[in-house]
């Protein structure tokens, strides 16, 4: 069999950290080319040994998958148009931001008959992985909280996303919103009813009812204090309490596992449980949210306690 050709879209941050040496590194996969900003295309696709591509349709005829790290507003449009070209899809999260651009991706893999999967570092990484299918199995859980908490925009950050405009946009809500859902909906179920009220800065309190009666809750922001920051969720239940426990290898070991997951879902014709199935409810239950939030006060600089609600 020839090995699968994948090319990446997309230069950024996350690209240089994770997808591109993920995929150079793959023995799985071949790395067909890179598209992006000419210059650092040119610059990234030299340092693993692949091509630059002058446009995407050009990538997307010298590839059977392709793996997109950009803004989810350009990968949903890119992403219709690599489906439409036969391409199998790796995304990042989330698919889209706008819940009809993300139907309209699912409706347009459907319809080609390609393999998706959707990047959820938790839901690829080893020990995370196997704790969120040990307590889906484990079931009988009363109540979760998550607290998802970035320091992308504190007053000392030196994160190299904080020029991201996306992100500034849209907040902790849409950024790491789809990795607390990630775990939360395959231990609980599918999010039934769903509030959300703002807290310091982009702070945001969701609260969810699941399908098996469970209730949750995920504090998610990118503006905590360095100190605040961190990730932790813990379940309880029947079983009594237990955490996810922390991430012992970085990024870059979760990508190739969902390279791997990728190839499976091609080769067998099953899909994958972070398909573009999932990441459409994602959008879909974070857009409910997100309609919950009271409006932010016109022209208020982000504070630095807690705010007067509007």
């Amino acid at each position: 069999m020839t090995t699968p050709r994948i090319g990446l879209l997309g230069t950024g941050p996350w690209a240089r950290r994770v997808h591109a040496p993920a995929l150079a590194a793959h023995p799985g996969v071949e790395f067909t080319g890179i598209w992006g900003r000419r210059a650092a295309a040119a610059a990234l696709a030299q340092v693993h040994r692949t091509r630059p591509y002058e446009s995407p349709d050009e990538l997307f005829e010298a590839c059977d998958a392709v793996a997109i790290a950009l803004p989810p507003s350009v990968q949903a449009a890119l992403a219709l148009r690599a489906a439409g070209a036969g391409c199998h899809l790796l995304l990042d999260k989330p698919v889209a931001t706008a819940v009809p651009e993300a139907r309209a991706l699912v409706a347009a893999a459907d319809r080609a008959g390609i393999a998706s999967v959707v990047f959820f570092t938790a839901r690829f990484g080893a020990q995370e992985g196997e704790w969120i299918a040990a307590q889906a199995a484990a079931g009988g859980w009363f109540t979760a909280h998550a607290d998802w908490l970035g320091s992308v925009f504190a007053d000392d950050s030196s994160s190299p996303y904080s020029d991201s405009p996306w992100r500034r946009e849209k907040g902790g809500l849409w950024d790491v919103g789809p990795h607390a859902l990630s775990v939360l909906l395959p231990v609980l179920g599918d999010a039934e009813t769903v509030a959300a009220t703002r807290g310091p800065a982009d702070a945001v309190l969701l609260t969810m009812r699941h399908s098996s009666g469970a209730a949750s809750s995920a504090t998610l922001g990118l503006t905590a204090p360095a100190a605040a920051s961190g990730v932790g969720i813990t379940l309880r239940g029947t079983a009594g309490i237990t955490s996810l426990p922390r991430r012992q290898d970085g990024p870059e070991v979760a990508y190739r596992h969902a390279v791997d997951a990728l190839l499976a879902a091609v080769e067998t014709g099953l899909p994958n449980a972070c398909d573009l199935h999932f990441g459409l409810r994602v959008t879909e239950i974070l857009a409910a949210a997100e309609e919950t939030l009271p409006p932010l006060v016109p022209d208020r600089p982000w504070p630095r306690g807690v705010p007067d609600r509007p």
